[in-house]
């Protein structure tokens, strides 16, 4: 079942981002964050971004989401294609925490960015519970978040995510807390139910980006920039093989060496 909320008669596809030569500062502090970011996001396709924790990718995450607008200083060329659409209207942000409301029900955590205070319609009451189907989670619509289990709860922030019907998907580490079997099954469903958004996808597993990603970029320095890794050419989301596994030992080696 296909499910949109847009009321315009032109729809976002989905989008390519474009940033060279990025430099991000905080307005606080004198040393630059990230220097030198020279990176490509694909139109409908999943980018993963891996790092040592405090080198920036969620400062860059957050950036494109406009969340660092009053907070840093920046330069560099960030280009969108197809350009006559705006970035910010068009990016759902998934973050490590589900963020779930512990007072709403599961179908009103779903349909909150919908309400705005108002009651939800109809066909947005509909899409909700098509996508609670989807995420497997039909018969909780009225559960409160607090009966759930962590990879229920996180069903439930994807479904969230959905709702929104946005064309870029930014995902911080949405499943790291989560055991490996339902990490796993998560990722899976996310790839299915996200495969034509361009996702950029923050994680510190690098079985996870070489599971799920069409473009691979390691972060390091200090300030960061990013590198590309070839990524095998099987399709997403890949069983691990040799190549997989020779891969993962490639990025754990380059982190290795990435002073903390």
């Amino acid at each position: 079942m296909s499910v949109s909320l847009r009321t315009s008669s032109v729809k976002s596809p989905a989008l390519r981002i474009d940033i060279s030569a990025g430099y991000l500062r905080y307005l606080d502090c004198q040393a630059p964050t990230l220097r030198g970011i020279n990176v490509s996001f694909p139109a409908g396709q999943w980018s993963c971004i891996l790092g040592r924790s405090g080198c920036g990718k969620t400062s860059l995450l957050r950036y494109l989401a406009g969340l660092l607008d009053q907070q840093v200083s920046w330069s560099g060329e960030l280009k969108i294609t197809p350009a006559q659409f705006d970035l910010k209207n068009n990016i759902a942000y998934m973050a490590q925490q589900d963020l779930l409301m512990p007072w709403l029900s599961v179908l009103d955590n779903v349909t909150l960015s919908a309400k705005f205070g108002n009651s939800i319609t109809a066909v947005e009451k509909q899409a909700a519970l098509a996508l609670l189907d989807k995420v497997g989670l039909a018969g909780s619509a009225n559960s409160l978040p607090q009966t759930l289990s962590g990879g229920m709860r996180q069903r439930v922030a994807l479904a969230r995510t959905l709702m929104q019907d946005k064309s870029v998907i930014l995902m911080d580490e949405p499943f790291s807390a989560l055991d490996a079997v339902t990490r796993y099954r998560l990722q899976d469903l996310a790839w299915e139910l996200l495969r034509d958004k361009t996702v950029i996808l923050i994680t510190h597993d690098p079985q996870e980006a070489i599971r799920l990603a069409d473009k691979i970029y390691i972060m390091q320095g200090k300030p960061s920039s990013a590198e590309s890794l070839e990524v095998p050419n099987s399709l997403t989301p890949r069983q691990f093989d040799a190549e997989c596994a020779q891969l993962q030992q490639s990025i754990m080696a380059c982190l290795e060496q990435d002073d903390a």
